[in-house]
């Protein structure tokens, strides 16, 4: 099949009816503990057994790895898309832009506020990779950036603690489970973020890795991942003519459309074999439940997913605080790895740089939090009396998140831009 031609069978899946995956219901955890059924994250109650599933025209009916390599492809040439278009649109344009993101300080609320708004902490660092590879943003910018997308990809397991409002005890455990991924990412900030200011040293480590990179031809030569991804990147600018904005717009419309339909996919394939084992095999001690965190957030590409996944869990009392702990920690380094894919498609030496940056933040994180449990400690007690205030004042998670999530970046921004 011609390239256009399979370009427009993947844009055509961005807009039509892919609800086959959206219908597929978690399978309930066989749990030790006789714990009645966990609800779905939705709430959504499932389509009786005898409803037919919708028609889909013929050329949709695709086999789901074929599915998923095309969306990752497509998610691949979005991002080589930004890049270009970046690119075009010039120093003076690109500074007046990124004026908010000007300075360290009002890039980490940038990344917070742009995470939350766009719900996926990937798009974030995806989009930061590629203005850096375009050269439309510094590295001591777009460091300070990941940073809050690392707080502001917490917002959507916190919102799926809400679906268990109404339900005392349950809620209590559900937000408290949700409250510890926030409170351990502001932790990590307000340890490595005065540090990063003042020494760079996240810079530095990330641009040595990427040198001895460099220096073994792994980005010097031509990336396997860029000259898969040219031909479509070339084609793109060759139909929509060297129109920065436009470019802009359709890659943006490629990135978040690729990215929705690689989590759905991917969920509907992982996600629900997975959730049967967790309170009998993963969470048995903290290191398995932290690497699988890592390698489930890795095949799924979203530590959103994988840290909602466990909310209902923790509600019903399959899964305490203590195990949820570092399989969140392990979605936190999980997740590093679309900002990889993406350094690898812009292939720029600065945006491996900020790659390796998001993954040595999360890491320099867990070594200073987690070793030491007069530090560990201090999550877990913020969450547990979180939980205790959510649940005397239901209002209180409301202003929780509006307050930390938007009001202040936003303020922040305002104030210091």
């Amino acid at each position: 099949m011609p390239l256009p031609g399979f370009l427009y069978i993947l844009s055509a899946d961005l807009v039509s009816s892919l609800s086959c995956y959206l219908e597929t219901t978690p399978a309930e955890p066989s749990s030790r503990y006789g714990q009645r059924r966990v609800e779905s994250l939705t709430d959504t109650p499932p389509a009786p057994a005898d409803s037919p599933r919708k028609s889909q025209p013929q050329h949709l009916r695709l086999p789901n790895w074929l599915l998923l390599i095309g969306f990752l492809y497509l998610f691949l040439v979005s991002i080589g898309m930004l890049s270009k278009s970046f690119s075009l649109f010039g120093g003076g344009f690109v500074d007046g832009l990124l004026e908010s993101a000007s300075n360290p300080v009002v890039g980490l609320f940038v990344g917070i506020l742009a995470t939350t708004l766009a719900q996926s902490s990937s798009t974030t660092t995806s989009l930061v990779v590629a203005m850096v590879g375009g050269g439309s943003m510094s590295i001591s910018v777009a460091i300070p950036v990941i940073m809050g997308a690392n707080i502001g990809t917490s917002v959507t397991n916190t919102l799926v603690s809400l679906g268990h409002l109404r339900r005392g005890r349950e809620f209590y455990r559900a937000f408290s489970a949700s409250t510890i991924h926030d409170f351990f990412n502001i932790l990590a900030v307000m340890l490595i973020f005065p540090l990063q200011v003042s020494t760079n040293f996240l810079g530095k480590l990330s641009a040595a890795t990427a040198g001895l990179l460099e220096e073994v031809g792994g980005l010097t030569f031509a990336s396997p991942i860029r000259l898969v991804t040219a031909p479509a990147v070339d084609f793109a600018v060759a139909l929509l003519g060297e129109h920065p904005w436009l470019l802009l717009l359709v890659s943006l419309v490629f990135l978040f459309g690729s990215l929705h339909q690689l989590v759905v996919i991917l969920k509907a394939l992982i996600m629900t074999r997975a959730e049967s084992f967790f309170d009998q095999v993963i969470f048995q001690n903290a290191w398995r439940a932290m690497v699988f965190g890592l390698l489930l957030t890795v095949m799924v590409q979203s530590s959103s997913i994988t840290t909602s996944l466990v909310i209902p869990l923790a509600g019903a009392g399959i899964l305490t605080l203590r195990q949820i702990f570092p399989y969140t920690l392990g979605a936190n380094v999980g997740t590093t790895i679309t900002a990889m894919l993406a350094a690898l498609a812009v292939g720029e030496i600065s945006a491996v740089t900020v790659a390796f940056s998001h993954l040595f933040f999360n890491l320099s994180a867990i070594a200073l939090i987690w070793p030491i449990p007069l530090i560990r400690k201090i999550p877990l007690n913020l969450a547990r009396r979180m939980g205790y205030l959510a649940m005397q004042a239901r209002w209180l998670p409301i202003l929780y998140i509006l307050t930390c999530f938007y009001l202040i970046p936003f303020l922040v921004i305002m104030l210091l831009r």
